[in-house]
């Protein structure tokens, strides 16, 4: 970061990433233009929501200027249009902290899924935060003056950019406390100096906030009393909180405007839900699933979640309390007439209450993800493809809702062979061999991995179906759900292999018979591999390939445990079982080895190991044995 510093000012640099962010802001994205209002109006209101907070600690903090309010005033002879509010306000740090770096966890994620494509790209705008900065797509210079609630008229700071790489902060003096940002217009867009077009723009985005935003006329003096006179408010928005109002009232364009608002979002929401609960606890709920994932969905502490009010009143925007972690993409509103005005965070966690309307909402949530599921298939396959590793993580973290949330759950299997998540536990079930008591799965790094397991040989030679996990979470959720609807999950690669009344006792018996003859054989192979692992036997779930690696059934699976210490946990140590198949030429060539015996076991092993997706311990060693035995195969005549 750039620094020029005086007495009185301070020149800072964008970072990199901001500049070249910013450029192509200002050039290229946002086809609709009047979409800045909108975000700087909901600014606004959020900073007179976390004043609301605040103060119910602190009642000095609104001065004497209890009526918080959005003002929009604009002046033709200057060019300028700004927007200010009376709410929070910001120190220095907040200024240069949340002015001076666009969305400072994700500019890079942003960039990297640019496409070059202005209409497509314009979408990941509000999943950034960056919506302050859609003011220089019609300013060429925006200047900020804002003060803290509770400091002094003389602390407030100016903030001031053209846009181009750098801003300015400096000190300012401010009687009222709260933000005002004024845009100096660029040439041709003239529209925005006009009450008319403020208004219908206001009304268009802004009607659902439940503040006023006033049209502020400019102050001028009686040309007969001689007097000053203030400029005169019009209210441009209903100024009622649109969660409160019955559905009936509410367009579907009104929804999606507040989901806007209420999520910082550019994009339409995918579904929502309205409803008023009345009983035991009285409370609203307006609660939407958005139709792209954030960027900070994988973040530990996500920026946004479901905002809790009382009595009209904001209390706070914390994904915790309101959502359990596997449904923190939900955006909206809850509204209770019960809770305390001033609670407080300590008395959040133990509250009763709150923990009944938590377990409503998930409900709620469910509820409609079912009826999305069973009804809207496509929008579900969109939330599937945005949300479905987190919904996973549902089945461990919700025990009271696990079986709701597995019938949600969506997988790939060897019925379609194809990457796309779209078999349900339910689907499986029903179309489960005669006889077919498990359902069987089987986890891999990736799809293909997982899709060329070794393990599934007689599954397909069967045609006995197969789910198809490859998500990191997957182990976690296996681990979780043993059953679904009275079946058991299986994994394919652990234990024996016991088909129940799928299998073929007459395969049994001559595989029994296989592993008595080459008991001396795989007595050998163990030997040869020693420590690596815990035994070597016949199988009859391999066809074509030479050997696997197969986990014991109580011990954690090949794929968790390398999860496990790629995230840098330790685990303990576990050998795995090596499973030969008696009829592949391999086994055949070892029966007669003596000299190399040693070597092909090990390339057994080896490529077992690679098969299932693991590491070798020695990837030169494989490399040069495999090049010795090959070059000794060729020499032969």
């Amino acid at each position: 970061m750039n620094t020029n510093t005086t007495e009185q000012k301070q020149t800072l640099g964008f970072q990199t990433e901001v500049r070249e962010l910013l450029k192509l802001m200002i050039h290229s994205l946002y086809s609709n233009r009047e979409i800045f209002l909108r975000e700087l109006i909901s600014n606004a209101s959020d900073a007179c929501d976390r004043l609301r907070f605040t103060a119910l600690g602190d009642s000095t903090l609104y001065e004497s200027d209890p009526e918080l309010k959005v003002r929009v005033s604009f002046d033709k002879d200057a060019r300028t249009l700004c927007v200010s509010d009376n709410g929070v306000g910001m120190s220095r740090e907040e200024v240069v902290s949340n002015l001076g770096t666009i969305a400072r966890s994700g500019t890079r994620e942003f960039l990297a899924q640019l496409t070059g494509d202005a209409q497509k790209d314009a979408s990941l705008i509000g999943q950034f935060g960056v919506g302050f900065y859609s003011s220089f797509i019609v300013a060429d210079r925006v200047t900020v003056v804002t003060r803290r609630a509770g400091l002094a008229a003389d602390q407030a700071v100016r903030w001031e950019s053209d846009g181009a790489g750098e801003y300015t902060v400096e000190p300012a003096t401010r009687s009222a406390r709260g933000t005002e940002v004024t845009l100096h217009l660029k040439e041709g867009e003239g529209e925005l100096l006009d009450a008319w077009r403020i208004k219908s723009i206001v009304r268009k985005y802004s009607d659902h906030i439940g503040l006023p935003v006033v049209l502020t006329g400019a102050a001028a003096v009686d040309p007969v009393t001689k007097e000053f006179m203030p400029g005169k408010e019009e209210a441009l928005n209903q100024a009622s909180a649109l969660w409160a109002r019955p559905r009936s009232e509410v367009s579907e364009e009104q929804y999606k405007e507040f989901y806007k608002h209420v999520a910082h979002d550019s994009e339409d929401p995918l579904a929502w839900v309205h409803a008023k609960v009345e009983g035991r606890q009285e409370y609203i709920q307006l609660l939407y699933l958005p139709s792209r994932a954030p960027f900070d969905l994988w973040e530990r502490k996500p920026r946004h979640g479901v905002k809790l009010y009382v009595r009209r009143v904001f209390i706070m925007d914390d994904p915790e309390h309101l959502m359990p972690g596997y449904l923190r993409f939900v955006r909206g509103v809850i509204d209770s007439n019960d809770l305390p005005l001033n609670i407080s965070r300590e008395i959040l966690q133990q509250n009763r209450d709150l923990e009944a309307i938590r377990g409503g909402a998930v409900k709620k949530v469910l509820g409609l993800l079912e009826e999305l599921a069973e009804g809207q298939k496509d929008k579900y396959a969109v939330f599937w493809k945005e949300f479905g590793r987190a919904l996973k993580e549902g089945v461990g973290e919700d025990p009271t809702n696990r079986e709701r949330v597995a019938g949600l759950l969506r997988f790939a299997s060897t019925a379609a062979d194809t990457a796309e998540e779209s078999l349900s536990l339910a689907g499986y079930v029903a179309r489960m061999k005669q006889g077919q008591e498990k359902i069987y799965f089987v986890t891999a790094e990736s799809f293909l991995a997982a899709k060329n397991s070794p393990h599934l040989e007689v599954f397909r030679r069967k045609g006995i179906e197969v789910l198809l996990l490859s998500d990191r979470v997957d182990e976690w959720m296996v681990a979780n759900l043993t059953e679904f609807g009275g079946k058991p999950l299986a994994s394919v690669a652990r234990g024996g292999l016991d088909l129940g009344a799928l299998g073929d006792e007459a395969e049994k018996r001559e595989t029994e018979a296989k592993g008595k003859e080459l008991r001396g054989l795989t007595e050998r192979i163990k030997t040869a591999l020693g420590e690596r692992v815990k035994d070597v036997r016949v199988t009859l779930r391999l066809t074509d390939s030479p050997s696997c690696l197969v986990t014991d059934e109580h011990e954690m699976g090949a794929n968790l445990e390398r999860i496990l210490r790629a995230a840098g946990q330790k685990v303990p140590g576990s050998k795995p079982i090596l499973e030969i198949n008696p009829s592949h030429p391999m086994l055949e060539r070892l029966k007669t080895e003596t000299s190399r015996f040693d070597d092909w076991s090990a390339l057994l092993y080896d490529q077992a190991m690679l098969a299932e997706g693991g590491q070798l311990e020695d990837p030169a060693g494989f490399v040069k044995r495999l090049n010795s035995l090959l070059l000794e195969l060729t020499a032969k005549p």
